[in-house]
């Protein structure tokens, strides 16, 4: 099956174009599951690059969707905070917080996870004590455990016969390296990616039934993750990024919500930008199969693919901040406390800034010329990891098929946040 590129979809442009510009709600989950978002992204570079939504399911907020413009925010730390959240807050999802788990719950507007959710210093000290874990020496011992797992999931694939690409192949090499990681016992590494769903999904998608099934679910993954601290304080350091938040200087008593903010900071991020680079990797080279051609041609342009699929990707579509003081951009006066997102899926497909950028192009001149892992203070720590996973699962591929067929639609998460795959049919025809 060939996957239609709907980035230019006439109803979707007229949509973007016909809603009045005040409007505009550039969150709205729907479009980026329906794939619809791009040309919503190109009208606001176009006519309005920081752009004010007055009324919306996540209050008031402004977006910034130029690269230039988003990189002013994104290496400015001392004017624009992480401390209130770094996602757009669902205050749907905090009202029932507070409903469910009543008087036991303190309200956020979006914080709470993790050092991300941090500002200078401490959040330096913090994300200093787990970084050694993903250091390149960490990474050179980590890789012929992940090639060799890597191996055993493709192997495993049936041939000839549709099956989820996303369940059997990014999930699980994804629950297998973070098990590995965290030290999680290998043989519950779905609970990892089972977590991280039940985090960024509201309920009704992926697996999240109600918020009380939500919130019980978080607290089965703080209750196990409480147990392996409690595990690591009374074991000898290790290389594992549980055993460097235990016996860190820095961390090491760091109160319960940091340490579960933490955890589903690894979690999350450890899963999802992988995971969905994966499936997108797929789905792109099916949209784009001369470029699929000239990798097969040529696998030693696996390197400067995995960078192009993380561009074209885009696993985590925005971050956000909020303005300590006021502040000027492109000539709009952002106010203190008000809510800054910047649109890192609409900064990579910026023409202004990338060749045209709708396109994959795998053999792109600066493939790793791209804003996925963000800039500045709070650049992806786990990048090198992602790549290492990326780069391995393709070079196995290419020894193992000659081709991955996509036979269906693939279902995109609900989300303004997570850009990425509920589920990707595909089919191999036959092996090497």
């Amino acid at each position: 099956m060939n996957i239609a590129v709907r980035i230019d979809s006439d109803e979707a442009v007229r949509e973007a174009n016909e809603t009045p510009l005040e409007l505009l709600n550039p969150g709205r989950a729907d479009r980026f599951q329906k794939d619809t978002i791009f040309p919503v992204f190109a009208r606001l570079r176009k006519e309005d690059p920081v752009h004010f939504t007055a009324d919306s399911d996540f209050g008031p907020y402004w977006s910034v969707t130029r690269w230039k413009d988003i990189m002013a925010v994104d290496t400015n730390h001392d004017i624009f905070s992480s401390a209130q959240g770094i996602t757009l807050p669902n205050l749907v999802a905090l009202a029932e917080q507070q409903r469910v788990l009543g008087e036991l719950a303190r309200p956020r507007t979006g914080g709470g996870a993790g050092f991300i959710t941090m500002d200078e210093p401490e959040h330096g000290a913090q994300r200093k004590a787990v970084s050694p874990t993903v250091a390149p020496a960490n990474l050179h011992r980590m890789a012929p455990i992940v090639r060799e797992r890597a191996g055993l999931i493709l192997d495993s694939l049936p041939i000839g016969k549709e099956f989820d690409w996303v369940d059997l192949v990014s999930k699980e090499l994804t629950a297998m390296t973070l098990a590995t990681l965290f030290d999680f016992p290998f043989e519950d590494r779905r609970k990892l990616t089972y977590w991280s769903d039940m985090v960024t999904n509201p309920p009704g998608h992926g697996p999240v039934k109600s918020w009380e099934h939500k919130f019980q679910a978080m607290g089965e993954c703080f209750t196990a993750f409480e147990d392996l601290w409690n595990q690591k304080v009374n074991a000898e350091p290790a290389a594992d990024l549980i055993s460097m938040l235990v016996h860190n200087p820095a961390t090491r008593d760091i109160d319960r919500d940091t340490y579960r903010g933490n955890v589903i900071l690894l979690i999350v991020g450890g899963n999802d930008t992988t995971r969905n680079t994966i499936s997108g990797s797929i789905v792109a080279l099916n949209q784009f199969p001369d470029q699929y051609a000239k990798l097969r041609a040529n696998p030693g342009l696996i390197t400067s693919m995995v960078s192009e699929t993380i561009r074209w990707q885009t696993p985590l579509a925005h971050m956000a901040r909020v303005a300590k003081t006021d502040f000027e951009l492109a000539g709009k006066t952002i106010k203190a406390g008000e809510r800054v997102v910047m649109w890192y899926l609409s900064g990579n497909r910026d023409e202004d800034e990338i060749e045209n950028p709708n396109s994959y192009i795998i053999d792109r001149d600066q493939s790793r010329h791209h804003m996925s892992f963000g800039f500045g203070v709070h650049r992806c720590v786990g990048n090198r990891v992602a790549e290492l996973q990326l780069t391995i699962i393709w070079e196995e591929i290419l020894k193992r098929f000659p081709e991955i067929r996509v036979s269906g639609e693939p279902v995109r998460n609900f989300s303004a946040f997570v850009h990425g795959f509920e589920s990707l049919p595909v089919i191999i025809p036959s092996r090497n």
